[in-house]
Parts: C-alpha cells; sequence; structure tokens
C-alpha cells in the first residue's frame, strides 16, 4: 500500500474514467498513490468499467451528491492509513501529470518551515488565458474570490477547483459529521480552513475542458443558483467561525 490515495468521484462518467485509469497505472503515479473510485449510484457502465481495471470502487446505491461521496473517501482513507488524500475528476479535465506535482508540494515545507494542508490546484494563477470559461463561471470565480479575500486577506485564484491534495490533518477533520459540504464543497470549505488555521497552497496546474458528458453546473440556470447558494455558504461559514468562535 502506498501513503496517498487518490480519491475520484464518478457520476455516469463511463465514457472517461477508463481512460483516465489506464493513464493512473503509469510507473511515476503508480509506485505513490493507490486509486479509490466513489461512484455515486450511476445509472451507466461506470462501475462496470471501474471493475474491470481492478481498482478499489465503492458504489452508492442511491445519489448522495458529489460532496458526500468525497467525505466518505475520506473516512476510507482515515480507516485505511493514508497520509495524504489527493481528489481529481473522473471526467478527464484534471491531467495526471499534476499527480507528482500536488505530491511534492504536500512534502514540501514553506519558508517557516511549516508543510501544506491543503494543495489547489489552479487553472488561473497566470489568468484567464489558459483555460477557456464562460462569462457566467468568470464571474463566479470572481465573487468567490473576493468573498473569500474579504474575509480571510487571502487571495485564491482558483476558488472552486475540484484538484486538491489534503494532509492528514485536513482530511481527517472533513471525515468528521458536520466538518464538510455534503453536496457542493468547493470555496466554502476553502473559508472555513483557511479560517481555522490550516495552511493552504495554490500551484499551476494543466486542466482541459471537457469533452463528454454533463457538468452538474451546466446551462444557464443551474449556474446562477449555484453561484447564490455558495456565496450565502460562504458567507454562513464566516459567520459560524468568526462570530460564533467555531475551533478545530
Amino acid at each position: 500500500m502506498n501513503n496517498t490515495l487518490i480519491i475520484i468521484p464518478a457520476y455516469n462518467e463511463s465514457k472517461t474514467i477508463g481512460t483516465l485509469l489506464d493513464r493512473l497505472k503509469e510507473p511515476d503515479i503508480a509506485s505513490i498513490a493507490d486509486v479509490l473510485v466513489m461512484n455515486d449510484a450511476s445509472w451507466d457502465d461506470t462501475e462496470a468499467v471501474v471493475r474491470s481495471r481492478d481498482v478499489a470502487v465503492v458504489s452508492h446505491i442511491y445519489n448522495l451528491g458529489y460532496g458526500s461521496g468525497l467525505q466518505l473517501g475520506y473516512k476510507y482513507a482515515v480507516l485505511h492509513g493514508y497520509e495524504y488524500v489527493i481528489q481529481m475528476d473522473a471526467d478527464g479535465q484534471h491531467d495526471i501529470s499534476n499527480i507528482p506535482e500536488i505530491y511534492k508540494a504536500l512534502m514540501t515545507p514553506d519558508d517557516e518551515g511549516k508543510y501544506p494542508d491543503i494543495v489547489l490546484g489552479s487553472r488561473f494563477i497566470n489568468g484567464w488565458k489558459d483555460y477557456p470559461t464562460s462569462l457566467l463561471k468568470k464571474i463566479a470565480y470572481k465573487l468567490f474570490g473576493f468573498l473569500i479575500r474579504l474575509g480571510t486577506r487571502r487571495k485564491i485564484t482558483d476558488p472552486t477547483t475540484g484538484l486538491q491534495g489534503l494532509g492528514k490533518k485536513a482530511f481527517s477533520y472533513y471525515s468528521r459529521y458536520g466538518n464538510f459540504d455534503d453536496k457542493y464543497p468547493d470555496a466554502n470549505m476553502l473559508m472555513q480552513m483557511l479560517l481555522l488555521g490550516f495552511n493552504v497552497k495554490e500551484i499551476k496546474a494543466l486542466m482541459h475542458t471537457r469533452k463528454s458528458g454533463t457538468s452538474m453546473h451546466s446551462g444557464v440556470i443551474k449556474p446562477i443558483i449555484y453561484m447564490f447558494r455558495m456565496s450565502v455558504s460562504i458567507i454562513a461559514v464566516w459567520i459560524r467561525i468568526k462570530l460564533y468562535k467555531e475551533s478545530v
């Protein structure tokens, strides 16, 4: 067993997850990380594709949502004694070349000798030029980044990235009841972890646009609802921690 677990939440990703899992078997990744797929009650062939690759998979009987899948993966990592978790999407947007870089960042202390608890793979460290995105999503990223900076004085260039590395302190905290958003854990969780004193670092990541399937934030209405919900959640996290003095 390796000391790192790659968690991949999947919902109806049979067209892309097989290629991803095959690539994760490359020696430079397989030598540092095991793989766990969280199949969130997919109705397509996602589970069959995963099992044909001899990869660990947990399949939900009912669709529980993206956040619940991740949290169950964190519980799995705690139970099996992993030191690090790297989470990535199943749709092929997260290039596997990011895995060794995140792993390296997790084990590299800063100038004060502190190791990062969370490493974020950012699409936007160099601005918008490297990753095309819609105007509505740009507005959402800017809004979430502004709220995080207002609440924590930290600039986060990619507050909704699903490509993250977590140290044991972070994913153990997430694994406990009430510490993780069971539906849409994004910028709200970054606000929470920064305010609680977790060490968060961003590194540049290579990402691709989705080639198949449907995003959970697709369309026009869903992104607007998501933007509103997430903004309220970010503010609620700030109130809970700063005004009600919640701590780790």
